[in-house]
C-alpha cells in the first residue's frame, strides 16, 4: 500500500521498468532498463491523464536506460546488457524530436572499439558530458561531444584518472573490481561536477573544453563501501556556502555494509572540498546493520527549484530533503508507491521535475509515479 507524507498521487504510467525520467515542456522521456524497451514518450500536458505517443526498441543484449531532451533532439545511451551483439554497438542514439510523436534517428555515435557502451551523462542542447568506453583504455572515461551538428556530432575533449590510459602506456594500478569508472559528469557553468564510482568525484575546471583540468577530488577508497553515483551542486548558496551533494548508490558494495546515504561537501573552496553533513532517511537510521543491496540512496533530481531536492531512494521511494541549512539536511516529505505486481519491494531509480513542480519517479521494475507536493 502506498504511504505519503506531504506529498500526493497525481497518475501512474504503467510501463516498462526504467532507468531515467525527463521532462522536456509537457513531454516525457522514460528510458527502460530491459530490452527489448528503449525509451518511452508521453504528452503529459494533463498530468492526471497521460498520453502514450511512442517508443523505441532495441535489439536484445544492449538497453537503453537513460535519456536527456532539449531543443528538439533527444540523446539516449547504448550499453552492453548481458551479451550484446558487437553490429549494433555501444555509443549515443541521436534523435530528432520536434514531433515527439514520431521520433527520427539522426545518426547514432558509436564508441571506439567494442566497448560497453555509455553510462549516464548530461545534456545542455548542444553539449553532451559523457561516461563511454574507449579504446585503449580501462573503465569508462569522461567525454565532451559537441552536437552542433547532431548528424556528425564532434569529440571536443577528454579526461581521465592517470592509470586508465593503458594504451597509452601508462601502468594500471587496481583490480578489476575496483576499476576507475566515469559514472556521471554534470555541467554547472565552467564547471564538471564527475562521480567515479568506487573513485569519488572530480571537480573539472572546462573553460577550455578541449582541455579539462583537474580543480580537485576526493577519493575515500575503501573507507567507504559504496560506490559514487552523483555529484550534484546545489544551483545558489546555501549559508554562505558552495554546497555539492554526493549521492552513493547501493550496489556495488567492496563490503557488506549498512545502506548508502547522502554526503554533503562544502565547495566554497574548491580546491579543498570539506564535508559538513551526511543524510540517511529516517527509516534507515536507526540501524548500522548491513541490508540487502538497493535499499538505500540512489540519485537526486538533476532539476529542481529552491532549497528541497527529491530523491529516488531504492526501496524506500521519493524522499524529499531539504537543504536550506547544509549542516542539517532534514527530510520534510516521501512517497513511498505500491510495490509492483510480482515484485517484493519498489525499486525507484530515477526522479526528475517538470515547468510546473510536478515530480516523476521511475521504478526499474515496473511503471511512472506522478505526484505533488502538498505542503512543505
Amino acid at each position: 500500500m502506498a504511504r505519503a507524507w506531504n506529498t500526493r498521487l497525481v497518475a501512474q504510467i504503467d510501463c516498462p521498468g526504467g532507468g531515467q525520467v525527463w521532462c522536456d515542456g509537457n513531454i516525457l522521456y522514460v528510458s527502460h532498463m530491459r530490452p527489448p524497451d528503449g525509451t518511452s514518450i508521453y504528452d503529459v500536458a494533463d498530468p492526471r491523464h497521460p498520453r502514450f505517443l511512442a517508443r523505441i526498441e532495441l535489439p536484445m543484449g544492449w538497453h537503453s536506460h537513460k535519456v536527456r531532451a532539449a531543443n528538439g533532439l533527444m540523446v539516449v545511451n547504448h550499453e552492453r546488457f548481458r551479451e550484446g551483439t558487437p553490429e549494433f554497438g555501444g555509443g549515443l542514439g541521436i534523435y530528432d524530436v520536434s514531433k515527439p510523436g514520431n521520433p527520427r534517428l539522426i545518426t547514432k555515435w558509436r564508441v571506439s572499439g567494442e566497448g560497453g557502451g555509455v553510462h549516464r551523462y548530461d545534456f545542455d542542447g548542444r553539449y553532451v558530458y559523457l561516461s563511454p568506453t574507449v579504446e585503449g583504455y580501462v573503465g569508462n572515461i569522461m567525454m565532451i561531444l559537441d552536437l552542433e551538428r547532431p548528424e556528425a556530432p564532434q569529440e571536443v575533449g577528454r579526461w581521465w584518472i592517470p592509470g586508465q590510459h593503458v594504451g597509452g602506456g601508462e601502468t594500471y594500478a587496481w583490480d578489476d573490481y575496483v576499476r576507475p569508472r566515469c559514472h556521471h559528469p554534470l555541467r554547472v557553468g565552467n564547471r564538471l561536477y564527475v562521480s567515479y564510482w568506487h573513485h569519488g568525484f572530480y571537480i573539472l575546471d572546462i573553460t577550455d573544453m578541449s582541455r579539462p583540468t583537474l580543480i580537485s577530488g576526493v577519493n575515500e577508497g575503501p573507507a567507504n563501501p559504496h560506490p559514487t553515483h552523483t555529484a550534484l551542486r546545489m544551483p545558489t548558496r546555501l549559508g554562505g556556502r558552495d554546497v555539492l551533494l554526493v549521492a552513493d548508490e547501493d550496489v556495488a558494495k567492496l563490503r557488506p555494509s549498512a545502506p548508502s546515504a547522502l554526503r554533503v561537501y562544502d565547495i566554497t573552496d574548491e580546491r579543498s572540498p570539506q564535508k559538513i553533513a551526511g543524510f540517511q532517511t529516517p527509516v534507515l537510521a536507526g540501524s548500522d546493520e548491513p541490508q540487502p543491496q538497493m535499499t538505500g540512496c540512489h540519485q537526486p533530481s538533476e532539476r529542481f527549484e529552491g532549497t528541497v531536492v527529491p530523491f529516488a531512494w531504492f526501496a524506500q521511494g521519493l524522499r524529499l530533503v531539504e537543504m536550506s541549512d547544509p549542516l542539517n539536511p532534514r527530510e520534510v516529505g516521501f512517497y513511498e508507491p505500491d510495490v509492483p505486481a510480482g515484485h517484493e519491494r519498489v525499486s525507484s531509480n530515477d526522479v526528475t521535475v517538470d515547468d510546473r513542480g510536478l515530480i516523476y519517479l521511475v521504478d526499474r521494475q515496473q511503471g511512472v509515479s506522478i505526484i505533488e507536493r502538498v505542503s512543505i
